[in-house]
């Protein structure tokens, strides 16, 4: 098969680890594999693993944007016709109101994933743009489409993202103090998170959580790493709180190995959460993980055995949370070892490909 990716920008990000994942594997699996996007700082990854750069100017959050969407569109064209491409993978809003018109003007299949939930729209309804299936990456991510997008249940298929098991290994005691010294932390219990700096994230509660754990605990550090437009809200309240001893703010990284590889208990405190990639990562690195009762979550904690699921929001129950699994050793074992089992059998790479891939033929089986 000949396939397009299409999305907004390469940045450091859940999408962008997605599409990267897909298409190395796709590769190995003998498909050409291009990807139309405007740049990012994972670029030069897709080109190492011999991906076909094709570079549209799509960085845009208006979803009818018509000059970059047009411009997008008929360079897209041409080449769909020079290369044979035989099927469509849109990524984003933008991008999918792009792979519709492709679709509209050169009939090749087009497929979409939904990497979370959206707002729901009037020009959703009016102009849907889902393509002929959708890819729900969670099981409330597929409820969220037929619910409120009112997507036909027949045209979604849930395909879990799925992460690189044999690449986020259990850390070692000599990565650790290296990465420990390198970000200025002290030898007290470190708890992370890896996500993007918005407000669906929740960082806000882990910081008012980290208040409660510090007062017993002053040792204690959070570690965040990420970007985002809650940033400086952020920092705010943590000179607020007069935590800036105990919360290290780091810039989102392409390789997550080192921060998992120095937490001793991850959490994911999100108000909504379509999968968590980020939390994956860190089961799958055999961590102590806790996370919102919500969304896709609830499908990769089972709580007390591969994890610990909290309330949204509720602060107080997420420091005793974290108290909890601090003064508990063999606990955080007990979960981390069961977290990276469950992953390892659920929630694989390979399992990802092959069933994206299978949905790729069915598309072209039905044109045929």
């Amino acid at each position: 098969m000949n396939i397009l990716y299409l999305a907004t920008h390469l940045n450091i990000g859940g999408i962008t680890n997605y599409l990267l994942s897909l298409a190395k594997g796709l590769k190995a699996k003998n498909h050409n594999v291009y990807i139309a996007s405007s740049n990012g700082e994972l670029l030069l990854k897709f080109i190492q693993e011999g991906i076909v750069y094709i570079p549209i100017p799509i960085r845009t959050k208006q979803e009818f944007n018509v000059p970059k969407i047009s411009i997008s569109l008929f360079k897209l064209l041409k080449i769909i016709k020079a290369k044979n491409i035989d099927i469509l993978h849109s990524n984003t809003r933008v991008t999918q109101v792009l792979g519709a018109l492709l679709r509209h003007f050169c009939g090749k299949p087009h497929i979409t994933t939904c990497h979370g939930f959206f707002r729901v729209r009037l020009s959703r309804k009016i102009f849907p743009c889902w393509g002929n299936k959708v890819i729900a990456i969670s099981e409330s991510v597929k409820e969220h489409l037929i619910r409120d997008l009112a997507v036909k249940e027949d045209n979604i298929r849930v395909i879990h993202n799925g992460v690189d098991i044999d690449k986020l290994q259990t850390p070692n005691s000599e990565l650790q103090a290296d990465v420990r010294q390198k970000l200025g932390l002290s030898e007290g219990p470190v708890i992370g998170i890896i996500a993007r700096l918005s407000e669906e994230k929740g960082h806000k509660y882990l910081i008012e959580a980290m208040h409660r754990v510090r007062t017993k605990l002053p040792s204690a550090q959070l570690l965040i790493v990420g970007e985002g437009r809650m940033k400086e809200k952020l920092m705010n309240l943590t000179e607020k709180l007069d935590l800036q001893n105990n919360i290290f703010f780091v810039p989102s990284v392409s390789n997550t190995q080192e921060p998992l590889s120095i937490m001793d208990i991850f959490v994911l405190p999100s108000i909504k959460e379509g999968l968590g990639i980020s939390l994956m990562e860190a089961m799958a690195c055999g961590l102590a993980v806790i996370g919102s009762n919500v969304g896709g979550i609830k499908s990769l904690i089972q709580d007390g055995y591969n994890g610990l699921l909290v309330n949204p929001a509720d602060t107080g129950q997420l420091a005793n949370r974290i108290l909890e699994l601090i003064g508990e050793p063999k606990k955080r074992d007990y979960l981390g070892d069961n977290a990276r089992i469950f992953i390892k059998q659920n929630f694989s790479q390979d399992k990802m490909i092959f069933e994206t891939e299978r949905l790729y033929l069915e598309c072209l089986s039905a044109k045929d």
